[in-house]
Formats: C-alpha cells, sequence, structure tokens
C-alpha cells in the first residue's frame, strides 16, 4: 500500500490541535488532524474548569505566564468576533487566614512582573463585602479572569481550519512511525485491518496524555526529547440550588494545583473542583468519597456550604511532566532547535493554561515549522 503524502500532519484534536491546525491552515498549510477518539476535544480539552485565567500563578519568563497573557488577549478576541460563549466574570483569590496573605502578596507580585496590570488587593473585609458568603482574610481581585463555552470554541476553530482546507479524521489513533531520509516521516494511523500510511513533511504532536506515547511510537524521534509523564486526576461536584457568588472563588494555591475553586458555567450553576490525586492509569470514573475533601477545603472560604449540597459532576486528568516531589515545571514545546528533527514539534504537560493560551501556543507552534 502506497503512503499518502499529506503536507502536515496534527496528532489529537483537542483544543491544542485544533488551534494549531488552524494556524497552520491560515498560513497555507495542507493540514489534517487524526484523533483517536469518536471526536474532537473529548478529554482534556472537555474536562476542566472552562476558565479564562489571567496569567497571574505561573513563573515569570516561563512559557505558561508569557503565553497565557498574550493568548488571553487573542481567546476575548476570538470569542467576541465568532460568537463563542463567554462571560468576563472576575476571580477572588482568597486567603482564608492571615497566615495566607503572604502567599497572596507574591501572587499579586508574580501577577505584576508577569504583565497582569488590573490586578487589585483587597481587604477581607473588602472581599466579603462584594460576596458577603465569603470568609477571607484577604484577595486579589482580578477582572480579567472569565468563564467560556469549551466545546462551542473548539466548534468555531474546527469550523475555520476546515474552511480553510484542514480535514478532521477520528477514529484513527497513530499506531507507528519512522523518520526517513529524505526529512519525511512516515506514519501510520487506524486500528486492526482499518490502518493507513501516511507520508508527512511536518509532525505536530498535541496528544495530551498520549503524547509520550506518540513520541515513543515514532522510531528516530530521541528519547532525551520525552518528558515522563505524571497524571493527577481532579474530580468536580456540582452544587444543589442557586450559587451563593457571582464571580469565581479560588483559594491560595499550593503546588500541584491550583485548590479546590468554585467555577461558574454560562448558566450561573456553580460547581466546585478540582481535587488533586495522583494516579497512574486513566479512569473518568467520579469517586463519590472524594466529596468529603471538597467539603472541607470549601469551607475554609465558604463556611455556609451545607451537608449534602454537593453531588458528583465530572473529572478530569491533568497531564503533568512533574511528579509528586517535584516543582511546577513549565510546558514542554520541543521543536527543530531542541531535537534537531526539522518539520516535528511535540507538545509535553500541556496543562492548565492550555485553555486559555491556545491561539498564542498556535503562534509559537507555527512559527517552529513555518
Amino acid at each position: 500500500m502506497d503512503a499518502i503524502e499529506i503536507q502536515t500532519v496534527v496528532i489529537g484534536a483537542g483544543v491544542l490541535g485544533l488551534a494549531i491546525a488552524r494556524e497552520l491552515s491560515l498560513r497555507g498549510h495542507a493540514v489534517t488532524i487524526f484523533e483517536e477518539r469518536a471526536a474532537f476535544g473529548e478529554m482534556s480539552s472537555a474536562r476542566n474548569s472552562e476558565v479564562i485565567h489571567a496569567g497571574m500563578y505561573y513563573a515569570p519568563g516561563s512559557l505558561r505566564a508569557k503565553l497565557c497573557v498574550k493568548g488571553r488577549t487573542q481567546l476575548y478576541q476570538f470569542c467576541k468576533d465568532r460568537g463563542v460563549g463567554h462571560k468576563r466574570i472576575g476571580k477572588l483569590i482568597v486567603a482564608s487566614e492571615a497566615n495566607e496573605i503572604g502567599a497572596l502578596e507574591e501572587i499579586y507580585k508574580r501577577g505584576l512582573e508577569n504583565g497582569v496590570d488590573d490586578l487589585v488587593q483587597l481587604s477581607g473585609s473588602d472581599a466579603m463585602a462584594r460576596e458577603p458568603a465569603l470568609q477571607a482574610a484577604a484577595a486579589i481581585w482580578s477582572p480579567s479572569t472569565g468563564i467560556i463555552d469549551s466545546h462551542g470554541l473548539m466548534l468555531a476553530i474546527l469550523g475555520e481550519a476546515e474552511a480553510n482546507g484542514a480535514q478532521l479524521i477520528c477514529r484513527s489513533p497513530l499506531i507507528s512511525g519512522s523518520l526517513k531520509d529524505d526529512g519525511t516521516t512516515e506514519l501510520t494511523f487506524g486500528h486492526g485491518s482499518e490502518t493507513a500510511k501516511i507520508t508527512a513533511r511536518n509532525v505536530i504532536n498535541t496528544a495530551g496524555l498520549g503524547a509520550q506515547g506518540a513520541a515513543k511510537s515514532i522510531t528516530g524521534y530521541p528519547s532525551a526529547h520525552i518528558p515522563p509523564l505524571h497524571m493527577s486526576k481532579g474530580h468536580y461536584f456540582a452544587l444543589s440550588g442557586a450559587s451563593p457568588f457571582g464571580t469565581l472563588i479560588y483559594p491560595t494555591p499550593h503546588a500541584a494545583a491550583l485548590g479546590i475553586h468554585l467555577t461558574l458555567d454560562l448558566g450561573g450553576n456553580a460547581r466546585f473542583g478540582p481535587d488533586h490525586q495522583w494516579v497512574t492509569e486513566e479512569n473518568y470514573d467520579v469517586d463519590p468519597s472524594a466529596v468529603e475533601g471538597i467539603y472541607g477545603a470549601v469551607r475554609r472560604y465558604y463556611p455556609g456550604l451545607k451537608d449534602g449540597a454537593l453531588h458528583p459532576d465530572y473529572a478530569g486528568i491533568r497531564c503533568k511532566t512533574q511528579g509528586p516531589d517535584d516543582p511546577p515545571q513549565d510546558w514542554k514545546i520541543f521543536g527543530p532547535e531542541a531535537h534537531g528533527i526539522e518539520g516535528h514539534v511535540h507538545l509535553f504537560g500541556m496543562e492548565s493554561p492550555a485553555l486559555t493560551s491556545c491561539f498564542a501556543i498556535a503562534d509559537y507552534v507555527a512559527n517552529m515549522i513555518d
């Protein structure tokens, strides 16, 4: 069977794969996206808090900081221009007790260094005046934080990519690949007897939790540029009845995650999560017993939460390159300058704020091969 020649292959049809395909198609690339599942955006892109982040959490100078601040502006403009559902409702980051105020001040300073210039420091009384159900010793107000319809976003991005000639092929996992002497990559997609052999000039690996596996399956790609995969599972629990808050509420974060926060969907419904559990297998079942930890964490800033008010909603898994005892890691985006393979870009550990940053990430990746 002769291989089908394709200029640019994107592996994975989450929000990043779609955004990169769109950007490359706008630049004139003939792009085909291969997705192992039955539809686009069914994994991490659909199992998150659907928050547009402002960019104050991340290490100054990191990709996560730079591309979040840039991408947030691009995302708001895209949503406005294309009618994608979103709201710029703002967020309070809360120190529930006085011993957390120092950490809150560090977040404020980091935000300013990252270019998030609209943050406002609030006293506990000012924060509780904004949100009477809140318990706070101090807070930061982030007016640039918002919420978004992630499926609507991905649908709009895919529509533009397809309008520029890109194609999406689902139910087509990567089986194997190999680097060729002429600079192309031969890839085999499919399963069982239903397979297709592709020859590609450019390969973009945005497979999320499967990115390490995809890179390992390509003979000739250097293992030194495949970081370890660590998975952090988080449960979300929905709140019965009306939300007591009109904005997003986040606690002061810890090393592995941003803490159990309250988010709102575009209909005003509230949910709490995610918690944080290191796991070794991909499983999206919601463990009902996890709610006990949710109650305890939430009552630090929302003491009025009643027993029995929360019920299981969904779970997601964050792909990380840091282990349980490691400090937070930056995204790993390896292009030709890193691994020496022309036309290849591999993205690892693309956890939050990847959705917020999707258009900035797409620009960054496209510039590596264009």
